[in-house]
C-alpha cells in the first residue's frame, strides 16, 4: 500500500493502474510494470474556478439556530457549519422552509438555483454573506 498526502492507494498486480486525487489539484498515477521500483507521473487537471468565502462566525451561529428551530432539533444534538441538512433529517420541504426562514431573518432573497446548491449550514451562511454584501453594495 502506498500513501500520498493522506490518501492510500492499493497497488494491484502487474500492468494495472491506480489513480487518486491528491489535494484536489492533480491526478497521480502509479504504475508497476513488473519492476521492483515504482514510477509515477502527475497530470494537471483542468482549472476550475471555486470561490470560497468564509462566513462570519455569528452568521454561522444564526443559521445553526434557525436550522435547529426549523427541524426541531434538541439542544443536545450538535449543529455546526459542517452539518449537512440531510444528516439532520431535513427533506426537500424542510430545506425550502429553512431557506424561507433565512430570507426572513436576514432580509434577503435566495434565487432557486442558489437554494438548490445549499447542502450544509456553512453553504447557507456563505450564501447569506454573499447576498448581504451584494445587497449593501
Amino acid at each position: 500500500m502506498a500513501y500520498i498526502a493522506g490518501s492510500s492507494i492499493s497497488m494491484q498486480p502487474r500492468h494495472t493502474l491506480a489513480t487518486t486525487r491528491v489535494s484536489g489539484l492533480k491526478f497521480v498515477s502509479f504504475m508497476n510494470h513488473g519492476r521492483s521500483s515504482l514510477s509515477f507521473r502527475l497530470r494537471p487537471m483542468p482549472a476550475r474556478m471555486q470561490i470560497s468565502c468564509a462566513a462570519k462566525p455569528e452568521t454561522v451561529d444564526k443559521v445553526c439556530e434557525i436550522v435547529r428551530k426549523q427541524l426541531a432539533i434538541s439542544s443536545d444534538k450538535p449543529v455546526t457549519g459542517e452539518s449537512k441538512f440531510s444528516d439532520l433529517g431535513a427533506d426537500s420541504l424542510d430545506t425550502v422552509e429553512i431557506v424561507m426562514g433565512l430570507e426572513e431573518e436576514f432580509g434577503i432573497t435566495v434565487e432557486e438555483d442558489n437554494a438548490q446548491s445549499i447542502t450544509t449550514v456553512q453553504d447557507a451562511a456563505d450564501l447569506i454573506e454573499k447576498l448581504c454584501s451584494e445587497k449593501g453594495a
